[in-house]
Formats: C-alpha cells, structure tokens, sequence
C-alpha cells in the first residue's frame, strides 16, 4: 500500500487494522485498533492529524484532510461511508457519515448521530448527539429513534468483521474465464436497508 513519510512524520496502522492496498496514507495519520480503511481512501496528513480510533471504518474513494494545527478525529465505531470527504472535523462515537456527504472544518457530528448521503455540513456547524443531519447545508431534521442507532450499529460491525475477513483472506489473484461449478459463496450476516426520513 502507499504509505509516506512527510518531514520525518510517519502513519501508524495498529496490527489490526484492515488498509487496502490502493488506500494511500500521507504523513501524520493514526489508524486504530480494528479500524477499516477501503480502496481508494485518501488520508492526506500533510496539514494536521488524522486519527481513526479502534471499529471505526472509512470506506472506498473516501477523502480525509485536515486544517493546519487541527486534528481530524472519527471517534470509536465512527463509520464514513463510499465516498465521503471529512475536511477538518469531528466525527462522534458511533456516527454515521453517509455516501458522498461532505464535512467542514470545524464541525462537529455528535455520538451516535447520522448524516445523511449527499449532504453538505458547513464549518463549524456543531450537532447534538442522536440526530439525523440532511440537506445542503445540512440540519438536524430530528433525533433517531433506539432502532435507527441500533441498525447503524450492525452495519459498523459488519465493516468490523470486513477488516478481520480481509486480514484473514484477502489476496491477489487472476480472474476466472467462466464461472466455477461449485462456486463458494461469502460469509455474512443479513443486513436490511433501513430507509428514514
């Protein structure tokens, strides 16, 4: 995987952590116990920190940078879904940063707080915990319900599980020509769509 040094500043990836080999980690970035960083993740720490603490997970085509002297945390169980940017801010235990949202400098996703895909959370914007965030520029539009937590939950450790599967069996190899007789199929859970509003 590309991994840099800058200025003599290295990344740390803890032994258990899952990085895809086309992640590319720059400088001063700290990847957690039992963290999952996917394919195509950027995390740039050539301006401030980057910290992934332990289950939290970044996903595919997902960009981290922070703002000079500031870090850039996703809390424990933090989950940044395909193709977020997360510019400067901080993401609370257990929340949820949808599919190609957009988080400011400065801002603040509290616990267990979801944004919703596509959103844009401005610098600064500070929300409490338990909220759903939607819109550009987003708002909380109300608190989650004990289920809503509870299925971002199960998704997290599903990404948990990934990061252990990975470590476990992960490997290059050439393509198939034709589909096999006795094709295996992977090993998971059922996780069902949950749509809010």
């Amino acid at each position: 995987m590309p991994v840099y040094s800058l200025e003599g500043v290295i990344p740390v990836i803890d032994p258990t952590a899952f990085v895809h080999p086309t992640a590319v980690l720059i400088g001063d970035v700290i990847v957690g116990p039992d963290c999952y960083v996917g394919p195509n993740a950027c995390l740039r720490g050539d301006f401030g920190r980057l910290v992934m603490k332990r289950g939290s997970n970044i996903q595919d085509n997902c960009v981290m940078h922070g703002f000079p002297e500031n870090e850039t945390v996703i809390e424990e169980d933090g989950h940044i879904g395909h193709g977020a940017i997360l510019h400067g801010c901080h993401v609370g235990r257990n929340a949820m940063v949808g599919m190609n949202a957009v988080v400011m400098d400065g801002a603040r996703i509290g616990e267990a707080s979801i944004v919703a895909a596509n959103a844009f959370v401005k610098a600064g914007f500070e929300c409490p915990p338990r909220s759903l965030l939607m819109g550009s520029p987003a708002e909380v539009k109300r608190e989650l319900r004990d289920d809503e937590i509870a299925w971002k939950g199960e998704g997290t450790a599903e990404y948990q599980r990934l990061t252990k599967r990975c470590l476990d069996s992960l490997e290059l190899c050439e393509p198939l020509a034709e589909i096999d007789a006795d094709r295996p199929k992977l090993n998971l859970i059922e996780i069902k769509p949950k749509y809010t509003s």
